[in-house]
């Protein structure tokens, strides 16, 4: 009699909805040469988790984009090429809910990644703290919409980044970007600005410590109950989302000079907000989720892009337009470059932890954790279970 193994993972569901299941298969197929097995012991939940419903939900297929615990299988590609070893306590980024690989997803007490879409965390956290201060899935996105999709110059203190992978060429419109670790600049010239809208949320703190790093100037839009902790994050100038005024003090502040923005938040009315903050030359605007077309016709000086965050794994996505991918192998690329970069920064504990609220109540925690988030009823802090 063959026995076949399961594990209890949070799935989707035959009416268009995510369930808990404690019967699902493990990862199927044989581990590639570039792949880890682990045991997961923390997950954190992402707006994008809850998004995973309808159409882009796969009855059976396992969700989860963020996942730390144990190595529990090394492939020889990940072991020689990448150092990993069974029994490293590791942070993975995961493509869950993907059709083409749906047996492989976050919210699962065991999964696999990619070397590339896996980090070491520090000795000093715990899972929960790594999956919380390092999840991969924002800090994957972001430096992905920071140095690729806006263009930006990664500087010395994001190597190897800056130095295998400079920015992409061409992108219009030119900007002259100076900033603090310019070898070029000035004494008495002014550090290029970069606007990040929704600085109080996950992505938010991500981008303002990577673009401190980079040696920009920030600006940053919070609410005014996440202006302090905004603040601490490195923003040097913070304003209030709510207020009527909000994108005429940006202005204000940047001498009507603002060309670079990330919008972590990307609705309708936060593009308007950061067009409406931009300087009369206009300049490129990143978003996290797609723009709208109608805001975006409405200055022609701009340049509007987004990303999908889990893209730099190499994965071909097969979800609903617009968000379906191919397989990018520029993508890849940078991930590749990325990673050992961000492995340097939590060595060198440049890193510090978002607000987190960490609760011991599993995968049936996680899928009630999943309909707060929907119902807006979570803010502010990194929701994390446990397993």
């Amino acid at each position: 009699m063959t026995v076949t193994e399961t594990q209890s993972a949070l799935i989707g569901g035959p009416d268009g909805e995510v369930i808990l299941s404690k019967s699902c298969p493990l990862p199927q197929g044989d581990l590639g040469d570039d792949e880890l097995a682990v045991a997961v012991k923390a997950i954190s939940l992402n707006p994008v988790d809850s998004k995973m419903r309808g159409a882009f939900l796969t009855p059976g297929a396992t969700l989860g984009f963020d996942a730390a615990g144990v190595v529990t299988a090394v492939g020889s590609t990940a072991e020689n090429q990448w150092g990993y070893r069974v029994g490293d306590r590791v942070v993975v980024a995961i493509n869950g809910m993907n059709p083409l690989r749906p047996s492989i997803g976050g919210f699962a007490q065991h999964t696999r990644s990619y070397a590339w879409g896996t980090l070491k965390i520090p000795d000093v956290w715990t899972f929960a703290q790594g999956v919380g201060g390092m999840g991969g899935s924002a800090w994957l996105t972001v430096p992905w919409a920071l140095f690729h999709s806006l263009g930006l110059p990664a500087g010395p203190e994001l190597e190897p980044l800056h130095s295998r992978l400079p920015p992409p060429v061409g992108l219009e419109p030119k900007i002259n970007i100076i900033t603090s670790h310019s070898l070029f600049r000035k004494p008495n010239q002014q550090v290029t600005t970069v606007l990040v809208n929704g600085g109080g949320s996950y992505t938010g703190t991500c981008a303002i410590q990577l673009l401190k790093l980079a040696g920009f100037h920030v600006v940053a839009t919070c609410s005014l109950r996440s202006s302090e902790q905004t603040k601490s994050f490195g923003a040097d100038a913070v304003f209030d989302y709510n207020s009527p005024t909000c994108a005429a003090d940006i202005r204000t502040h940047t001498r009507n000079s603002l060309r670079l923005v990330i919008d972590c938040i990307a609705s309708p009315g936060t593009m308007r907000l950061c067009y409406a903050a931009m300087g009369r030359s206009g300049g490129r605007y990143a978003a996290l989720d797609p723009f709208s077309a109608d805001v975006a016709v409405t200055r022609a000086v701009v340049r509007p892009s987004w990303v999908v965050g889990m893209e730099p794994l190499g994965d071909e996505i097969a979800w609903p337009a617009p968000y379906g991918r191919g397989a990018n192998p520029a993508a890849l690329e940078f991930c590749k470059a990325w990673n050992p970069t961000m492995q340097r920064l939590l060595d060198r504990g440049l890193v510090r932890l978002h607000p987190q609220r960490v609760r011991d109540t599993g995968l049936a925690g996680a899928l009630e954790g999943l309909a707060e988030i929907r119902e807006n009823k979570f803010a502010g802090e990194k929701l994390i279970f446990t397993l």
